[in-house]
C-alpha cells in the first residue's frame, strides 16, 4: 500500500505541487547547510586572516569529495528513481546499495591517501606558508569525516531522487545545526582553534550519516540499503557512474576551479583568498536555493519519465525554470545591495571587504544565468542522457571559468579573478537553452 500510494504521489500529483513539496524540505536543508558553512567560515575567520584564508583551502578538498559522492548518489537516485517509476523496487535497492558502498569505499581510500600526504595536498591546493600550518590542522580531520561524508550524500541524494526530500532533511539539518553548535564550543571555550573547527565538523558528519542510514535500517523507505542487494557487476556499476559523470565533472571541476582560482590569487596575497573564499561562501547561499528547487524537480522529472508520462515532465521543467529564475533574481538583488556589509560580517579589512565585495556583486548578475544551465544539467541527468549532461556539466567550469581564470589576471590583476567565475556562467547559459528547447520540443513529440 504505501509503494502504491507513494507511486501515486509522484506521478499524479499536480506538478508544481509537487515540485515545490519535494523543493522545501530539500531547500532548509541546503540552507542550514549554508548557513553551517558561512558559521564555519565566521568563527575560523575570528582567529587571523591566515585561518580563514585555511578554509578557502580546505573548502576545494571538501568539493573533490563532494565531486565523487554527488557521482555515486546522483547515478544510483536517477537509476533508482526510473526502475521505481517502472515499478522494479529490487533493481532500485541494488543501485541504492551499490551507490551507497561505492560512496564507502571511496570515502575510506581518500581518508587514508590523504593523511598520508596532506602536507603537499595542501600546498598543491593554493595554501601559502602562512596558511599551511591552519590548513593542515583544519583538512585532517575533513580527511578522518570522508567516508561519513560520502556516504550522507549517496543517501541523501538516494531519498530525494525516491521523492522522501523529507527524510533526507532530518539527516542533513540534524548534523548542520550540531556543527554549528560545537564550532563555537571547541574553537573558542575549549579554545582548539581551528583544529575545533574541524573536529566538530568531523563529529557532525558521522552522527548525520548514522541519522540517514537509520532512515533505510528502519524501513521508511521503498529502496533498501543491504550487502546483500550490492550488484558489482561492471555493466551495473557502470550505469551509476556513467549516470553520475555529469555530476563528477560539475563538482570536480568546481573543486578544481577553486583550487586554480587560490593559486592565481596567492600573489595578491592572503586577504585575497580570504576575500575570494568569503564572496564563495556568500554566493553559495544563494546557489544553494536554486540548488534546493532544482533538486525538488529531479525526481519528478526521472520518476515521470521512466513511467513515460512526458506530458508531466514538459510540464515540471517549464515550472522549475521560471521558479528558480524568479527566486534567484530576487536573491540575487537583495546580495548585491548588501554586499559590503555581508563580506564585512566576516572580515572587516578594507582590502578583503573591496575584494569580496566586488566578487560578489560581479557573480549577483551572472547568477540570473544559473537557473538556465542548472535546468538543462538536471534534466538531461535525471532521464540518463549521459552526453549532452556531461557537456553541460563541463561548460561553466572546465571550459570556461578556468581558462578564464589563468588568462584574465595577466591583463587585469585582481579583476580578472573576480570576474572569470561569472562570465563562466553567462556563456554556459548560451550554451544550455539549445539542448533544453530541443528536449521540451521532443517531449511534446512523444506524448
Amino acid at each position: 500500500m504505501e509503494k502504491a500510494n507513494q507511486f501515486d504521489k509522484m506521478t499524479k500529483t499536480p506538478v508544481s505541487k509537487l515540485i515545490n513539496t519535494l523543493a522545501v524540505p530539500t531547500i532548509i536543508s541546503m540552507m542550514v547547510t549554508i548557513i553551517y558553512n558561512l558559521a564555519d567560515t565566521y568563527f575560523v575567520s575570528k582567529i587571523s586572516v591566515s585561518a580563514s584564508g585555511a578554509t578557502g583551502i580546505i573548502f576545494s578538498l571538501m568539493g573533490i569529495i563532494q565531486a565523487f559522492s554527488f557521482m555515486f548518489g546522483h547515478g544510483a537516485g536517477s537509476c533508482a528513481s526510473r526502475k521505481l517509476g517502472a515499478k522494479d523496487t529490487d533493481t532500485a535497492s541494488a543501485y541504492c546499495s551499490t551507490g551507497f558502498f561505492l560512496g564507502l569505499i571511496f570515502g575510506i581510500v581518500i581518508m587514508t591517501l590523504g593523511l598520508i600526504f596532506l602536507t603537499p595536498l595542501v600546498r598543491t591546493m593554493g595554501s601559502t606558508e602562512t596558511i599551511l600550518p591552519y590548513a593542515r590542522a583544519y583538512g585532517k580531520y575533513i580527511l578522518i569525516a570522508a567516508p561519513a561524508m560520502s556516504t550522507s550524500f549517496v543517501m541523501n541524494n538516494a531519498l530525494r531522487f525516491e521523492g522522501r526530500a523529507n527524510l533526507s532533511m532530518i539527516g542533513l539539518t540534524t548534523g548542520a545545526v550540531l556543527n554549528i553548535a560545537l564550532d563555537p564550543l571547541f574553537i573558542f571555550v575549549l579554545r582548539m582553534g581551528i583544529t575545533g573547527a574541524g573536529i566538530a565538523t568531523a563529529v557532525s558528519q558521522y552522527i548525520g550519516m548514522i541519522i540517514l542510514l537509520s532512515m533505510y535500517l528502519r524501513g521508511k523507505t521503498q529502496c533498501k540499503i543491504s550487502v546483500k542487494n550490492v550488484n558489482f557487476k561492471p555493466a551495473f556499476v557502470w550505469d551509476i557512474i556513467s549516470t553520475g559523470a555529469p555530476s563528477l565533472a560539475r563538482q570536480g571541476l568546481n573543486a578544481v576551479a577553486t583550487l586554480i582560482m587560490n593559486v592565481q590569487a596567492a600573489p595578491y596575497g592572503d586577504e585575497c583568498i580570504a576575500a575570494m573564499s568569503v564572496s564563495a561562501k556568500c554566493m553559495m547561499f544563494i546557489f544553494s536555493v536554486c540548488l534546493g528547487i532544482g533538486q525538488g524537480f529531479q525526481p519528478v522529472c526521472s520518476f515521470n519519465y521512466g513511467a513515460r508520462l512526458f506530458e508531466r515532465v514538459r510540464q515540471a521543467i517549464k515550472h522549475t525554470w521560471k521558479l528558480s529564475t524568479a527566486v534567484t533574481a530576487v536573491l540575487s538583488g537583495v546580495m548585491f545591495a548588501l554586499a559590503p556589509t555581508v563580506v564585512a560580517l566576516f572580515r572587516s579589512e578594507a582590502e578583503v571587504v573591496e575584494i569580496g565585495t566586488a566578487a560578489t556583486r560581479f557573480c549577483c548578475v551572472a547568477l540570473l544565468f544559473l537557473p538556465t544551465v542548472m535546468m538543462a544539467n538536471m534534466t538531461f541527468q535525471s532521464i540518463g542522457r549521459t552526453g549532452p549532461a556531461f557537456l553541460l556539466a563541463c561548460a561553466q567550469n572546465g571550459l570556461f571559468f578556468i581558462p578564464l581564470v589563468l588568462i584574465l589576471p595577466h591583463f587585469i590583476g585582481v579583476t580578472g579573478i573576480e570576474i572569470s567565475q561569472p562570465l563562466g556562467y553567462v556563456i554556459s547559459a548560451g550554451i544550455a537553452v539549445p539542448y533544453l528547447l530541443s528536449f521540451l520540443k521532443e517531449m511534446k513529440q512523444k506524448i
